[in-house]
């Protein structure tokens, strides 16, 4: 890690199941790009709780999660990978900026608005205030840069607002972080295989919808053979015929070929075809990702102690950060 470096710090939710499109839009850049970035990789357990969660359950999901994030390729030596819960600067500096943010601005966001509707026998103060615990993982590490999809652009918008904000009121503390935009972007477009219209997402009540890193071969290939297409019989990219984009997509991005050399291969081949060879090498990418998955989790200490280490940093940072805000709003310092 090399404080030269910029800094570029994203996170995943453990909730529902690592799939294929998290792979292609996040994890596969992030492995991509941590030697020219100072990368920092949570896993956002924190951000989990807004909705109600079994807590076995959430236990395991987070060390597979970090696991998983290791498995891809994710090198401790060169990027810093924790859980968030181990940094209580989060919730700390959070709470700091709940003072700065507007309540009709986070009324506002959309994800906001789309939570409520799906937990009505749960609308917290925290799904409320989510945006600004994630603008606090952001400005935290004095972040550079940060990944972001369509779904989480008012939210970093917000966190520019609140370094702005805070900056302006106490003196200059906090980077103003800037969106990242992924070079290979086709992965973040990946759909749902039974309804392409909609991004495939690893909360999906429905797994045929997804492919999740862990899946086995044969129930890889048994999703890809259910994928909805279409009545046409010309395997061609088109973004009006979503079935067979999202397979096209899919293969090109895990095979890092154009979607015109991949409309090429497919040519004159049959749905069935191109169904088992997306299946094929989606089979060949995932198989030592696992591999290196079942060692990771069959013996915990390797994880733990990255685990540990990434925290002792990732705190060690924060505090910094932290530090200068208490002091520059008038909290008498710690003894």
């Amino acid at each position: 890690m090399n404080d030269k470096k910029k800094t570029m710090l994203s996170g995943i939710q453990p909730s529902g199941h690592l799939c294929i499109g998290n792979y292609l839009g996040a994890i596969k850049n992030w492995v991509r790009l941590q030697n020219d970035y100072d990368g920092i990789f949570i896993v956002v357990d924190l951000h989990a709780i807004t909705v109600r969660q079994k807590p076995a359950e959430l236990r395991k999901r987070c060390l597979s999660f970090a696991a998983q994030y290791l498995a891809c390729g994710i090198d401790p030596n060169e990027s810093i990978i924790f859980i968030q819960s181990h940094v209580p600067a989060h919730a700390e500096l959070a709470w700091t900026l709940n003072t700065l943010a507007h309540m009709g601005e986070l009324s506002r966001m959309t994800q906001y608005k789309d939570k409520i509707k799906k937990h009505q026998a749960n609308i917290n103060v925290g799904l409320f205030a989510y945006p600004v615990l994630m603008a606090s993982d952001i400005l935290l590490y004095q972040s550079d840069l940060v990944p972001v999809g369509e779904d989480q652009k008012q939210h970093l918008e917000l966190s520019r607002e609140l370094a702005e904000r805070f900056n302006n009121a106490y003196s200059p503390t906090f980077k103003v972080p800037e969106a990242f935009i992924m070079k290979q972007s086709a992965g973040a477009r990946i759909r749902s295989l039974q309804d392409p219209t909609k991004k495939m997402s690893k909360s999906d009540e429905n797994p045929n919808n997804y492919i999740a890193l862990l899946d086995d071969p044969d129930t890889i290939l048994k999703k890809f053979k259910r994928a909805v297409t279409d009545s046409e019989t010309e395997i061609k990219y088109d973004e009006n015929r979503h079935g067979v984009a999202n397979l096209l997509t899919l293969y090109s991005s895990l095979t890092d070929s154009s979607l015109s050399d991949a409309e090429q291969h497919f040519q004159g081949i049959g749905y069935a075809q191109l169904k088992k060879q997306v299946a094929d090498v989606t089979i060949e990418t995932l198989v030592p990702i696992q591999k290196r998955y079942d060692e990771l989790m069959s013996e915990k200490t390797e994880l733990e102690k990255i685990l540990k280490n990434g925290a002792e940093e990732a705190r060690y940072r924060a505090r910094k950060t932290l530090s200068k805000v208490y002091r520059k709003i008038g909290l008498v310092g710690g003894f």
